[in-house]
């Protein structure tokens, strides 16, 4: 899983990423030390849980992906199947380019179960 996020890590723009449960417990993690890992696994728990209530209260399909945008930069919240994929990036990050990216780790990460 270390070896997904690495390679995740070297595109352009993204600045780290980790693997956390939906309980907001850290099971991997390739983060920028600015950031702790236990904080931003608690965060993106409770924003994706809070947001797939919502959803449900709307009656409608689950996210997959949650993106939030900032003045220093991106974070992306991705349901990875046996938890959720954080990603962090810099502002001016091309974002089409990490949600490909995204795409292909998550594909790499099921492969790995």
């Amino acid at each position: 899983m270390y070896d997904v996020l690495c390679e995740l890590n070297k595109t352009s723009g993204i600045t780290g990423s980790m693997v956390v449960g939906n309980d907001g417990i850290v099971i991997a993690a390739d983060l920028d030390a600015s950031f702790e890992d236990d904080t931003v696994g608690a965060l993106a728990a409770s924003i994706t849980a809070n947001i797939n209530k919502s959803m449900d209260r709307l009656q409608t399909s689950q996210s997959h992906q949650v993106t939030i945008e900032a003045e220093d930069g991106k974070l992306f919240f991705t349901d990875a199947g046996m938890g959720i994929l954080v990603v962090t990036t810099n502002k001016n990050v091309n974002i089409g380019l990490v949600r490909l990216e995204i795409k292909n780790a998550l594909t790499k990460l099921k492969l790995k179960k």
